[in-house]
């Protein structure tokens, strides 16, 4: 592995004229895709580990999400046609002549998410799901991979010699500007128990633009509104009103910032209110899929380094584009908290390589001394990381860990 630590000299993104930020919330169907695909993947490794002591390889990263058909109205809304779940990807369906029942695990991820980030969803009316999942094997993988008959033929959790299972390049950086913890904090907030408690009659499919001129802060939220709650287009504008409000209230509060809030500027300008059943465009037929919504940060940031790659759902077992995408950041933010100054971090490894050895990992260390003591500090945090990267994935199937 080869470290390469450096010095770079730029304008901090806090400093520089123009800033863009962008979230998806928890109702919006890319990121309900994200957790239903993480929520399988943890799922099927807890009934394997449960039962056989290890986990099967598993693929539950290619999630799509197919919206229903409504009726909405003021005052009224109804589904017509459910939503769809399609997962396709690869999984053992057995181990020897011991089934996994595939089926329903996957079926329970997509029932409780869709269950936890939308209003009054009943997942046995308004669910259906297409199981596309196939267990053949590459040319270069032994049958056992997604057939496996015994117990070595599953990797074992703690085992040191895993190797990773592509080629992979992630990033990750710290800190957060304030536009992006403006902009994450506020829609955590909307969806928040407290904001959803006070105003029970707003969705989940919230999401949050944010763009900064100089010291000019705006931010244009999209927040649906339940249909059976809002009686007329004159309510709607009352309600819209009192949500921006309380919304300008939050960000004041935490940020000692006065932005220019809007909230569905469209209707405005069409008289047409954002009403829903459940609370997400989902409802009305609009397409989710997995990876084109946030990154690990729980961000969009097209100003900033950030992976491409699509963690949700990937086997947590030896797929870098996983283990190490969680990793960049968390090097990034505790490299940071060490150092006091902007960090970037880079990891790239090739396939096959040791996960305790990828090929590089790069950390950028903005207007930096390069001081010899700070450098062994930076050093001695990658090592240890790298040297426990087994206990994020233990972490991943035990714990949980957010990816959007």
């Amino acid at each position: 592995m080869a470290n390469y630590i450096s010095s770079v000299s730029k304008i901090s993104i806090e400093d520089q004229p123009f800033e863009l930020v962008e979230r998806k919330g928890v109702g919006h169907p890319d990121t309900i895709c994200d957790a239903i695909a993480e929520r399988a993947s943890r799922y099927y490794s807890g009934y394997c580990f449960q039962h056989f002591g290890r986990v099967a390889h598993h693929w539950f990263d290619k999630v799509m999400l197919i919206g229903g058909e409504a009726t909405i109205g003021f005052g009224k809304g109804e589904m017509i046609k459910p939503y769809i779940i399609i997962f396709a990807g690869k999984a053992a369906f057995a181990f020897g002549n011991q089934k996994i029942p595939v089926r329903d695990i996957l079926y329970q991820a997509a029932s409780e998410v869709l269950s936890e980030v939308l209003t009054d969803f009943d997942p046995t009316k308004n669910l259906e799901i297409s199981l596309q999942i196939i267990d053949h094997c590459g040319p270069s993988r032994k049958n056992s991979r997604y057939r496996p008959m015994k117990l070595d033929d599953l990797l074992s959790l703690d085992d040191k010699k895993r190797i990773s299972n592509d080629c992979n390049l992630l990033s990750g950086y710290a800190p957060l500007s304030k536009l992006e913890q403006m902009v994450l904090s506020c829609e955590k907030y909307i969806n928040g128990t407290e904001f959803k408690q006070a105003n029970p009659d707003t969705g989940w499919d919230v999401k949050v633009f944010g763009s900064r001129h100089e010291k000019n802060f705006k931010l244009l939220i999209n927040l649906p509104f339940i249909a059976k709650y809002i009686s007329s287009q004159s309510h709607y504008v009352q309600r819209k009103k009192e949500v921006t409000r309380q919304i300008h209230e939050h960000i004041y509060q935490t940020f000692h910032v006065i932005p220019d809030i809007s909230v569905n500027p469209d209707g405005d300008r069409t008289d047409r209110p954002y009403l829903t059943v459940f609370g997400s465009v989902a409802d009305t037929g609009d397409i989710g899929v997995v990876g084109r919504g946030n990154r690990i940060n729980g961000l969009i940031t097209p100003m900033r380094s950030m992976s491409i790659e699509a963690p949700a759902g990937k086997n947590p077992l030896d797929h870098t584009g996983k283990l190490y995408g969680v990793l960049a950041q968390r090097l990034a933010e505790e490299i940071y908290l060490s150092l006091k100054k902007p960090i970037e971090v880079h990891i790239f490894t090739s396939k096959a390589a040791p996960l305790h050895n990828p090929d590089e990992i790069t950390v950028s260390i903005q207007n930096w001394a390069e001081n010899q003591t700070e450098k062994l500090i930076v050093e001695q945090i990658i090592d240890s990381h790298i040297n426990s990267v087994e206990g994020i994935t233990k972490e991943l199937i035990f714990k949980g860990i957010t990816m959007w």
